[in-house]
């Protein structure tokens, strides 16, 4: 599991076209924070998607293994004069959390669990953390994504100020796949560029085995969609969300 620990300083810039809003969205239509109020997002990353959280009314906990991440995140609180604690810690690791309402995984953040027991063991601890009807919602790589997609490879990115060439390979487990990239970032006071090398792994599972798992660890209710739709999933879907109710 990568630690994201260079590239936090680049990762919010890399990120602008994914519709945080409507992620909100989501979360708002089935659990409003009205009546679901207290919030974990694991993986909140520099807590962009957490701030937006907040925002709509949730009180908000951050969890994620990196602590760069963590300190972007701590700074953009800070700024909105909010109060969110963040602890840093594995997902497969979560303890001290209980009657949650609400647990996040956004942004295919569970992906970056590679043992298949590290992944039941994410599950059953939320759910071990959730209230009674308390919700999970999450997102993950589809299996077309994992074993087309990113395998379509190199991609490059140039704006001027941070440059990328992304190459990806199959990973040593089914369903996943090695990201190695290698950054240049130009630094404005001597317009020079900077380069650093990263490495991410990331997995995914069938819907199947998803559902499987949560209904073995307890969760009675399991919906399954498609790409920031109401839609279920179709077999070139590249994400899938998943909504599980204790």
């Amino acid at each position: 599991m990568s630690s994201y620990e260079r590239f936090a300083h680049v990762y919010d810039e890399l990120q602008t076209d994914i519709p945080y809003e409507r992620y909100v969205g989501w979360v708002l239509q089935h659990a409003p924070s009205t009546q679901y109020p207290n919030l974990l997002d694991i993986g909140c990353g520099t807590g962009v998607l957490s701030l937006a959280f907040a925002q709509a009314g949730y009180k908000v906990s951050g969890v994620d293994l990196s602590e760069s991440m963590l300190s972007i995140a701590a700074e953009r609180f800070a700024d909105a004069g909010l109060h969110v604690p963040l602890y840093c810690m594995s997902m497969d690791e979560l303890d001290g959390f209980g009657a949650l309402d609400v647990v996040t995984i956004a942004i295919d953040s569970l992906n970056y669990v590679m043992d298949e027991k590290a992944v039941y063991s994410t599950l059953e601890r939320i759910h071990a953390a959730l209230r009674d009807e308390g919700q999970l919602f999450f997102d993950v790589h589809s299996l077309f994504k994992m074993n087309d997609i990113f395998l379509d490879g190199p991609f490059t990115y140039d704006d001027g100020d941070i440059s990328y060439v992304w190459h990806t390979e199959p990973g040593d487990f089914e369903h996943s796949v090695v990201h190695q990239m290698t950054f240049y970032v130009r630094d404005a006071a001597s317009d020079l560029y900077e380069r650093f090398d990263e490495e991410h792994n990331q997995r995914t599972f069938s819907i199947d085995q998803y559902m499987a798992w949560l209904h073995a660890i307890g969760f009675k209710h399991v919906e399954v969609t498609a790409d920031f739709t109401d839609e279920g999933p179709e077999y070139e879907s590249e994400r899938i969300f998943i909504r599980a109710v204790k």
